[in-house]
């Protein structure tokens, strides 16, 4: 349904942004001059079969309403029919193999498995993946697979043993080799005959995670091979066109402009979370500062150093499917409404403990020190709460399952913002900001700073 409060129809450039979701495709048109969402629409996203035809149908309820979405510009990004779906192989659990899950979560993946070829060997890391990329229901099975071991100008044979469990497993590709640069060649041979690309490795060094170009080959791979081939539209190339990148992926780089902006004149507003509570998984994404005393010259604490932009995905809270409900279920009275915000709060409450982690003192050799795990999110200036039990909910909605979230001192260590402000992205403009980004890098500031304001439903 178009957004009534878009009446207003302007005389400037617009862009449409969409997100081809796996239930719903959600369309924003922007006025670039102004910068603000002038219209809004929401459809199934497999109405007829066709997710293009969803997002046409989008387009033209718009245009009923403001005609310029009649040609404006598409820029689209999806989650349609399962999303992203990566495992990753690599060589230690704790080191290459963890640094691999990390990448592949902020490249906006859903990681079906994590195979550590150290632990089991290549012949049994073969099977493994075979019994993961074996013929799946829809929506399952993998997309891709990231590969990492070994450390730059460290033992070749990490990534190659890795490599040759990928081969050994029948996967036909994508892979995306993340891992040792000096190993590349010997990859390479490996991997003959599947389309595989050479991106810098993810842990150039103990105690560094450089994500950076494994992620950008993640998206790259996903938009040349993934959205062709699912089967989304009879229009393959046509949607290959218009989709930028994995939803998750894109709603990071949302999250990162809110963070940090564009540059001095155009600054962010500091550390932000946000907390998606969708009907089977509730996503938590970051941007953090580093704290200087987790790391002396790059070097973390960590096996695996924590990284300014991170997203967690906990599938097993979700406001529908892990609570034993329909997806159908709309509440209707203050009963199954406070019911519905209660499995919020528990959901969001979770997950975000589980992203943030604790901070405690332990005894070491050294003494006593602090030990942390997570992303310390203490500092966090704003929490953005997302989904459809924020979004439709009755009024106070968003601080009563996300107040609790604030505390100054948690008496369990756990690393939770202590005076952040709380505000609901009405409209979904974390996904336009994100899709806007790298064209419409102004634009998508002005509007990334319009949820501080509150003024994050469709302009007037």
């Amino acid at each position: 349904m178009t957004d009534p409060a878009s009446s207003a129809v302007g005389s400037g450039e617009t862009v449409l942004c969409v997100d081809v979701g796996s239930t719903y495709t959600k369309a924003l048109l922007v006025d670039l001059g102004t910068a603000s969402v002038v219209g809004a629409s929401q459809r199934p996203t497999f109405g007829s079969g066709d997710v293009l035809d969803a997002v046409g149908a989008c387009r033209a309820e718009i245009a009923a309403v403001d005609g310029r979405a009649s040609d404006a510009e598409i820029l689209a990004c999806s989650s349609a029919g399962g999303g992203l779906r990566v495992a990753v192989v690599g060589h230690e659990a704790l080191v290459t193999a963890e640094a691999g899950r990390r990448v592949a979560l902020s490249s906006g993946a859903k990681v079906v498995g994590v195979i550590a070829t150290a632990a089991v060997g290549h012949d049994v890391g073969a099977r493994l993946l075979a019994e993961l990329v074996a013929p799946q229901p829809p929506a399952s099975g993998v997309d891709l697979v990231l590969l990492t071991g070994g450390t730059d100008g460290g033992n070749r044979a990490a990534l190659v043993d890795a490599a040759r469990a990928v081969a050994g497993s029948g996967f036909d590709g994508p892979v995306v080799v993340a891992g040792n640069v000096d190993a590349h060649d010997e990859v390479a041979e490996v991997l003959a005959g599947v389309p595989h690309v050479l991106a810098g490795n993810a842990v150039p060094r103990i105690g560094v995670l450089a994500p950076e170009s494994a992620r950008a080959a993640v998206r790259a791979q996903f938009l040349q091979h993934v959205i062709a081939g699912k089967g989304l539209t009879a229009r393959g190339d046509e949607l290959a066109r218009l989709v930028q990148g994995p939803t998750p992926d894109v709603v990071l780089a949302g999250v990162e402009m809110l963070a940090l902006g564009i540059d001095d004149e155009r600054p962010g507003i500091g550390d932000v979370a946000v907390v998606d509570i969708g009907g089977a998984t509730t996503d938590v994404y970051s941007v953090v500062t580093l704290d200087a005393e987790r790391s002396d010259d790059g070097l973390a604490h960590e096996v695996v150093a924590p990284t300014v932009a991170n997203r967690t995905v906990e599938a097993d809270l979700g406001m529908r499917e892990s609570a034993g409900l329909p997806g159908s279920f709309v509440p209707t009275t203050d009963e199954e409404y406070a019911a519905d915000e209660e499995i919020a709060r528990s959901a969001a409450a979770t997950a975000v403990r589980r992203h943030a982690g604790r901070s405690r003192v332990v005894l070491s050799p050294d003494g006593r020190v602090v030990e942390r795990s997570g992303v310390d999110l203490r500092e966090v200036a704003l929490i953005v709460g997302s989904g459809g039990v924020l979004r439709h909910g009755r009024p106070g909605v968003a601080e009563r399952v996300l107040g609790g979230l604030v505390t100054a001192d948690d008496p369990e260590g756990w690393q939770l913002p202590e005076r952040a402000r709380i505000v609901v992205d009405q409209q979904y403009l974390l996904m336009g900001v994100g899709l806007l980004a790298d064209r419409h890098s102004d634009v998508a500031y002005r509007l990334a700073m319009s949820l501080t304001t509150d003024r994050s439903r469709v302009a007037p």
